[in-house]
């Protein structure tokens, strides 16, 4: 018979002085009960309790026994007690891995406000640019390009996606031209990964009409996409860089957007992790923050909001202008949107530094 369920009757035998009352607490037959304790005995090799037909009581050998035992089944209780808290309470170390440039531009703040709202959680942020085993590595979480991921126990969930975006100094473009087309690239100095890291490799350009393959030939290589932008920055060349790396460059006009009319393929940006049968509550909760994150509300739940606050300051402030009335209602009825000019949606999400 079990040892540990054998030592639970007997202390609830000792505790009731009875089999009866102790099959009774168990939800078990006093057949069942009695043998538990008989097994014990057989086990020890001496008696535990003095049996009469009034009453039973421990033996020396017993309530030794019966002592150590009770210690045994309170830390036992208590380690049960530890690892279902740690399956459903955030708590403990988290292991994520990241793409470098991932890592040191997107991953900062969500892990930041994620360590905030779980203060029992600690984070280890490992930042990788090669291929990574989430399960032989012992990460809890991997941020990662689908490529980049190994191994077939682990599961996977879609983050979102990542663009690909190519640019130059306007210094460079006044001095060696602003290609048009994706053939152009051809003719221009441009700065990629090792050939060895799919630097080099053919390009797939989406144009209005058709597709356009290119091979452009690497001016100056690196492995690392934030070395890529240093150079493009001092204007050596035309780099294709995620466009979360180079926003602000754009926006501030230190580079320039080329090829509007062309897209490259989008990249899938997913989370990793080992498995989802008892998955811990640090896991879960990171994921769902991760998600909460970098899958922003929709544009026309955040365009309704901002033309409901559009009314409240209009009516709060007491004006009749009916233009401005007329404007709110408009956007209310439109799907919350007064804006007249339409951009093409920016994405919140940082790709591998891998491309």
């Amino acid at each position: 018979m079990n040892q540990l369920q054998s030592m639970r009757v007997f202390v609830k035998v000792a505790d009731l002085g009875s089999f009866v009352g102790a099959a009774g607490a168990l939800d078990l037959s006093t057949a069942v009960v009695t043998r538990h304790v008989a097994d014990l005995e057989a086990r020890l090799g001496t008696r535990l309790l003095n049996r009469t037909t009034r009453r039973l009581s421990l033996t020396e050998s017993g309530a030794t026994y019966l002592e150590r035992v009770r210690h045994i089944l309170a830390d036992l209780e208590g380690v049960e007690q530890m690892v279902v808290a740690r399956n459903h309470e955030p708590v403990g170390t988290l292991r994520i891995v990241a793409p470098v440039v991932f890592g040191l531009h997107s991953l900062a703040p969500v892990v930041q406000s994620y360590a905030a709202r779980y203060p029992d959680v600690v984070p280890d942020v490992t930042l990788a640019d090669r291929h990574v085993d989430l399960v032989e590595e012992g990460f809890d979480v991997g941020i990662l390009v689908a490529r980049h991921m190994r191994s077939a126990s682990i599961v996977t969930r879609r983050l979102t996606t990542g663009y690909m975006t190519v640019c130059a100094t306007p210094a460079y473009l006044a001095q060696h031209g602003t290609p048009t087309r994706p053939e152009d690239l051809l003719r221009h100095s441009c700065l990629s990964r090792p050939a060895e890291q799919g630097g080099g490799e053919e390009r797939v350009f989406k144009g209005p009409d058709r597709e356009v393959r290119v091979r452009p030939t690497n001016a100056i290589a690196a492995n690392n996409a934030e070395m890529l932008r240093q150079f493009t920055l001092l204007g050596m060349g035309v780099a294709i860089l995620p466009s979360y790396l180079i926003g602000r460059d754009l926006t501030a006009g230190r580079l320039v957007r080329l090829l509007d009319g062309y897209t490259l393929p989008p990249i899938e940006i997913t989370i990793a992790y080992p498995s989802r049968l008892h998955l811990p509550a640090k896991v879960r909760t990171f994921i769902d923050h991760l998600v909460e994150h970098f899958q922003p509300e929709s544009a026309s739940a955040r365009d309704s909001r901002s033309a409901a606050q559009l009314r409240a300051t209009v009516e709060a402030s007491g004006s009749d202008d009916p233009t401005a009335r007329e404007m709110t209602d408009h956007a209310l009825e439109s799907g919350g949107t007064t804006r007249r000019v339409t951009r093409a949606p920016r994405t919140r999400m940082a790709v591998s530094s891998q491309f």
